[in-house]
């Protein structure tokens, strides 16, 4: 946070109550901590534990990743990771299609070949 110029008085920080699985547990405590940094804007939630410290913890972690990110400009581990999905997904190109079956019909004959000659 230091590295960043991220100061305390710029964190405005929450304990709001969670949601999702827990029940009486979850519904009388406030361990969901909420974290906005005024200058940039950006909010973070985090409930990953049930210690409100913890959580504290990991959020504060997760706001200067983001901020990080933002002020530094780089590709994060995350954007990579989706870039990469992203591209996995995205549909082949018509001319691309038909090299990959091309290339396919001739493993297919080359294994045709390897199977034993019968004898008539």
């Amino acid at each position: 946070m230091e590295k960043l110029d991220i100061k305390e008085p710029d964190i405005q920080e929450k304990f709001i109550r969670g949601s999702g699985h827990g029940g009486q547990k979850l519904n009388k405590t406030s361990s969901c901590v909420y974290l906005k940094h005024l200058p940039t804007g950006i909010e973070v939630k985090c409930q990953k534990e049930r210690s409100q410290s913890l959580n504290r913890f990991f959020a504060r972690r997760i706001l200067v990743t983001k901020i990080e990110n933002i002020i530094l400009g780089r590709n994060s581990e995350e954007k990579k990771r989706i870039e990469k999905i992203r591209r996995q997904k995205r549909k082949r190109s018509k001319r691309s299609k038909e090299k990959m079956l091309k290339l396919k019909k001739i493993q297919a004959e080359k294994k045709q070949l390897r199977k034993p000659v019968s004898k008539p």
